[in-house]
């Protein structure tokens, strides 16, 4: 069974159809990119499997390992094991970095049946993560993303990913603005977290962010539909081409 099967899905915002009919499936283990050019619907097939507010499904399914996604609040998508990393991470005053880990850690142990993480461990936990992906620790002492550059709310995410252990972890454009140090980061903590049990979704305009996260599957997503499936070759082959082919094929 895939771990994130998406059938024949079709959205809308503010009344205007933007998925026409997305069908994709992610087996356990599997790196799955969607490139594509802006206003193709790439984030909004992320924030529609997320949960953002705003987004209508009017008809098609979403699982995750078998449950109805769609059936499910934002919160509980999380819990259940989606993680979204937005292309802009937003700031949160007042709530620090390591109090935002820790509630949001707790929130899904809670929903796991297992016992909440203290303090002690907490810290523990979080030197261990950062000093894995070479991020300073004080960072968990800030409020959330307020004065980060982007690299370091990049960096924070990831440290979020890690620490979350998701089922399916979906990347938005995550690489948008990066430089290379924060992108060898970025993908570094991904590569980590590559394992049989899990899955990615990453959405990138850029070929060079497969160079760091190689995938098992490229899309092209185009008019609202994925037009064109293959390996890393299809991602070179956008890179030298573009993707006009693919539109005029979506048009």
């Amino acid at each position: 069974m895939a771990l994130l099967e998406i059938e024949n899905l079709h959205a809308s915002v503010g009344g205007k159809e933007i998925l026409k009919g997305i069908t994709l499936a992610l087996e356990p283990g599997e790196v799955h990119a969607i490139m594509g050019p802006n206003g193709t619907g790439k984030s909004t097939l992320s924030n529609v499997i997320a949960g953002r507010e705003g987004y209508e499904v009017t008809k098609g399914n979403v699982w995750l390992d078998g449950k109805d996604v769609l059936a499910m609040a934002a919160d509980a998508r999380a819990r259940a094991g989606i993680f979204l990393a937005f292309q802009y991470p937003v700031e949160i005053p007042g709530v620090t970095t390591s109090a935002f880990l820790k509630t949001a850690l707790n929130a899904k142990r809670r929903a796991a049946g297992q016992p909440e993480i203290d303090a002690m461990e907490l810290l523990k936990l979080v030197k261990a993560k950062t000093a894995v992906l070479g991020m300073p620790y004080d960072m968990i002492k800030r409020a959330l993303n307020v004065g980060f550059s982007g690299g370091e709310k990049k960096r924070a995410e990831v440290l979020q990913m890690t620490m979350l252990e998701p089922i399916v972890a979906i990347l938005d454009e995550t690489d948008s603005g990066l430089d290379i140090d924060a992108l060898k980061v970025v993908s570094e903590g991904v590569n980590s977290l590559r394992s049989p049990d899990r899955a990615f979704l990453v959405i990138t305009h850029y070929q060079r962010l497969l160079d760091y996260i190689v995938p098992d599957h490229v899309h092209v997503m185009a008019g609202g539909k994925i037009v064109a499936s293959g390996g890393k070759e299809l991602a070179l082959e956008l890179e030298a081409e573009g993707y006009a082919k693919y539109l005029n094929a979506a048009a």
